[in-house]
């Protein structure tokens, strides 16, 4: 129909033909190059107009105290049949209640409880949770600010020795951290904390880690921690390296059950340059990718992150400029 339109004009007057075909070229040419401010490729605009349109949403950050802490500090040596150490830091007098063998589906039914029905601030709570799906139950009393070492097993005559095939019905370890005075669990806005570990057994020589960390807030939500990913100066080490006696077999058997979590943070010292100009410090993380690769000057000039590519939705600083200001002159 276009062409038969086109055809009619020419024959009409070769003048108002050839100037349709300059208008419909000038306007196919303000589009592409953006010249009407679209959301289509730029190629002339200035630097200003560049930063304005590329600009990622900054996510509100609210500022909350996490008065529990938890570590592994020799996974190496854990075992199912060994046991496993654990090492608290918590900021007031809290319960460590680790619970072996703790049902999956029971665990995130719990989880889900404290959101609709009722808060977990007590080991009690959660065991009622889980309607007692566990096969042991370890506590400790851990002092404000002590960090002794907690030593839990499973008694000699559970004879257990692994957790079953993929998929598996039950975590080998579960530890829970509650504040032990009523009058804490006021004050603070987190008031527990769940930790899935696996511990190594005879059908996965994986070793001993953190998987999952969920911190439980007294207004019924919950968070999973992440880590966040930074470059690193050194090449990645190998697998063999890192963890010892870890075949990529027992990786991939536990990446199908869901119990290989995130790769292992890297033990070089990171990097504090920006991957992009080399020269400002790393301060802003990428999400929903968790790359912390940017400073505060090339944060405003991606859409995607440098490192992977993938297309960001939201960021948010390590620390705020004023306190990056601050340490830098600590430094000097």
């Amino acid at each position: 129909m276009a062409a038969v339109f086109l055809v009619t004009l020419y024959e009409y007057s070769p003048l108002f033909y050839i100037a349709l075909v300059s208008v419909c070229f000038l306007v196919t040419s303000a589009l592409v190059l953006g010249w009407f401010g679209l959301g289509v490729p730029v190629i002339l605009r200035n630097s200003e107009e560049t930063e304005s349109s590329t600009r990622v949403l900054k996510k509100r950050m609210r500022q909350v105290k996490n008065p529990f802490g938890l570590e592994i500090p020799n996974p190496a040596a854990a075992s199912v049949t060994r046991g496993v150490t654990l090492t608290p830091d918590c900021l007031e007098d809290c319960v460590l209640t680790c619970y072996w063998g703790c049902n999956v589906q029971k665990l995130h039914e719990a989880l889900q409880k404290h959101v609709y029905c009722f808060r977990i601030k007590t080991p009690q709570a959660l065991e009622d949770a889980l309607y007692n799906e566990y096969l042991y139950k370890q506590q400790h009393f851990i002092k404000k600010n002590d960090k002794a070492e907690k030593y839990c097993q499973l008694p000699e005559d559970a004879q257990i020795v692994d957790f079953g095939p993929v998929p598996r019905a039950h975590y080998p370890l579960v530890a829970l951290l509650t504040l032990a005075d009523e009058e804490d669990r006021e004050i603070y806005d987190i008031i527990a904390m769940v930790a899935v570990i696996h511990v190594p057994d005879e059908s996965y020589r994986l070793s001993c880690r953190i998987l999952y960390q969920y911190l439980l807030l007294a207004q019924g939500q919950y968070h999973d921690l992440k880590q966040l990913f930074m470059s690193a100066n050194s090449p990645a080490p190998s697998s063999s390296d890192t963890f010892p006696g870890e075949s990529s077999t027992d990786r991939g058997l536990l990446e199908k059950a869901g119990l290989a979590g995130d790769e292992p943070e890297l033990q070089e010292e990171n990097s504090k340059d920006c991957v992009v100009c080399q020269n400002g410090p790393v301060n802003w993380v990428l999400l929903p990718c968790r790359h912390t690769c940017l400073c505060n000057g090339c944060i405003k000039y991606f859409q995607q992150c440098p490192m992977c590519r993938q297309f960001v939705q939201e960021s948010f600083p390590l620390c705020s400029k004023k306190e990056q200001d601050e340490d830098e002159s600590t430094h000097v």
